[in-house]
């Protein structure tokens, strides 16, 4: 999707009363975000939105990038960096060292990756303890970073590398982890959002 460098248009800044909605949004897509909200997005932030190519609208605040929503979807997806100061606070699937490279190049996500020895796919698990905050889910990684629900097709996820303490992609699952188990082939993830891409050389200042 951003294989390219990006020519960002100027940014406008958006009604508080769209900046209310897109707030619901995000904490209804990322309950976990529900303790961090107030500093990702504050109720008094100057939210602004850049027009990217290929018809994608970039959201920032105070020239940090947040979030990014393509015309076509309803869903808001993070921006790594954004990924990256809450990594908790996404559902996420591991590729094995094989796929990195193949990842960082903007190539299709496909299941070995993540069904072999060093991918990590869902585990689901009755997680004890309290909820994290009120209405939020106590999901989460385990100790070996699997996510403790599985994940269908059409839900945003997080993509961990073997190896590597950082997410290094974000997309949209194009099957869901239980059938990315059960077949074990086929293309899980087809358009990212990946380290090193245009989106995340991007300058917002």
């Amino acid at each position: 999707m951003f294989k390219k460098d990006l020519s960002a248009s100027p940014k406008q800044k958006l009604k508080s009363s769209i900046q209310r909605g897109l707030r619901q949004s995000l904490l209804s897509t990322y309950p976990l975000l529900t303790p961090h909200i107030d500093e990702v997005l504050p109720k008094k932030a100057s939210l602004e939105q850049m027009k990217l190519p290929d018809r994608v609208n970039l959201y920032v605040n105070e020239g940090q990038p947040l979030f990014f929503q393509p015309d076509h979807s309803d869903v808001l997806l993070p921006h790594l960096k954004l990924v990256h100061r809450f990594p908790n606070a996404f559902p996420t699937v591991r590729i094995d060292r094989g796929a990195i490279r193949f990842v960082l190049s903007g190539a299709t996500l496909m299941a070995p990756g993540l069904t072999s020895a060093g991918g990590r796919l869902p585990i689901p698990t009755e997680r004890p303890g309290e909820p994290v905050a009120e209405g939020v889910p106590n999901e989460g990684p385990d100790e070996e970073g699997h996510w403790s629900r599985e994940l269908e097709k059409g839900e945003p996820v997080i993509v961990m590398a073997e190896g590597k303490e950082e997410a290094c992609a974000v997309g949209i699952l194009a099957m869901g982890t239980k059938e990315t188990k059960d077949k074990g082939k086929g293309p899980v993830i087809e358009e990212t959002h990946y380290l090193g891409d245009g989106l995340w050389r991007l300058n917002v200042d």
